[in-house]
């Protein structure tokens, strides 16, 4: 269902209406949201589509990509790490793909206030949470995954932990609203956070060659003040071609749209928005004829690749226009400001 789009969600950089349209089309009847037309779907993506989908105004859409996950979740609170058709593809049971539901649901609350929703999606959350939380380091990093045969990997991922630290901050700000007290999360959340300001040895430094290993801890929230200004000072040449975005791997000639637009969304949350509105200019051309952004592009020779249409590149580049030009209720859900303003309020009312 086509919804009315207002002015006001069209910006100077972005045809809000024509991309959130288009990822309607790529949606499945059952609500999957495949990377690409034939192509695979993770629950990962799949949500951040959703999301791109929802500010968008397509609410009800949103709906049914959470409403497909619920139906397909695993008896322990996990997701498969993918699947085609909604058949499963890859049985790995990542606790960073399962846990980010919660930062779905919690942004579809925030746009549309659907509290029954919320209230409908609880289970499902929690069961991801609880998934997630069973995983968890003595020493407060959260493993990778599960294999299909069920052996436990006890590799550790920054970028994977940073975006559970996210995820954990929604589902507790999701169980406040519906009176759910969980001590057990709250610890979680503190170890896991500790482990990311302080514990870089914890973590596989085989992928601090990604640039999302730079900037997750930003995005999550794990790293705020001048700390998170200096994290992004400090890498800033190793990661950022001016003029151009952001690299996916630092020694590699390859500029990605989705990690450029989640570097805008981490520069926005700090408050720098002058920053992030510059970046976020560098890749407003990057499209196909049909409104679309490119996956990436090589550079100097200009080359795109792959060639693609995806729908989670899409997706945040929405969400990277929603929190540059406050498009919806959600702008904000990345905002350190609003975090700390939410659990200082969330706080008080408890002592009350």
């Amino acid at each position: 269902m086509k919804p009315e789009i207002s002015q006001q969600k069209q910006t100077p950089a972005v045809d809000i209406d024509r991309l959130a349209g288009l990822l309607a089309k790529m949606q499945k009847p059952s609500g999957e949201i495949p990377w690409s037309d034939g192509g695979k779907t993770d629950p990962w993506d799949h949500i951040e589509a959703a999301m791109g989908l929802c500010i968008g105004g397509y609410t009800n859409e949103a709906r049914r990509a959470y409403e497909w996950l619920a139906d397909i979740q695993l008896e322990d609170g996990a997701w498969y790490a993918s699947y085609i058709d909604g058949k499963p593809l890859d049985k790995t049971r990542d606790t960073n793909v399962s846990t980010y539901i919660a930062v779905g649901v919690f942004h579809y609350y925030l746009i549309t206030r659907d509290l029954a929703f919320v209230r409908k999606m609880w289970n499902t959350v929690s069961g991801a949470m609880e998934f997630a939380i069973s995983l968890q380091a003595p020493t407060g990093e959260i493993y990778w995954a599960k294999s299909p045969e069920m052996e436990i990997d006890r590799m550790a991922l920054l970028t994977g932990s940073s975006s559970i630290y996210m995820s954990l901050k929604c589902a507790l700000a999701i169980g406040r609203l519906l009176g759910h007290d969980r001590p057990a999360w709250e610890t979680a959340k503190a170890k896991l956070g500790d482990a990311l300001r302080d514990g870089y040895h914890l973590f596989n430094i085989t992928k601090s060659r990604y640039s999302m290993d730079w900037f997750y801890p930003v995005l999550s929230g794990a790293i705020t003040g001048a700390a998170a200004r200096q994290r992004i000072d400090h890498h800033w040449k190793k990661f950022a071609v001016e003029g151009m975005g952001i690299r996916c791997v630092s020694d590699r000639p390859w500029i990605t749209i989705a990690e450029t637009s989640e570097l805008v969304l981490a520069l926005a949350a700090t408050g720098n928005h002058k920053l992030a509105h510059i970046v976020f200019n560098w890749i407003s051309e990057r499209k196909f004829e049909d409104g679309s952004f490119w996956c990436g592009f090589t550079f100097p020779d200009m080359v795109i690749w792959p060639e693609d249409k995806i729908s989670w590149t899409n997706g945040v580049v929405i969400m990277a226009a929603d929190a540059l030009y406050n498009l919806s209720p959600a702008c904000n859900l990345f905002s350190h400001e609003f975090w700390k303003t939410s659990e200082r309020v969330s706080n008080e009312n408890l002592a009350n």
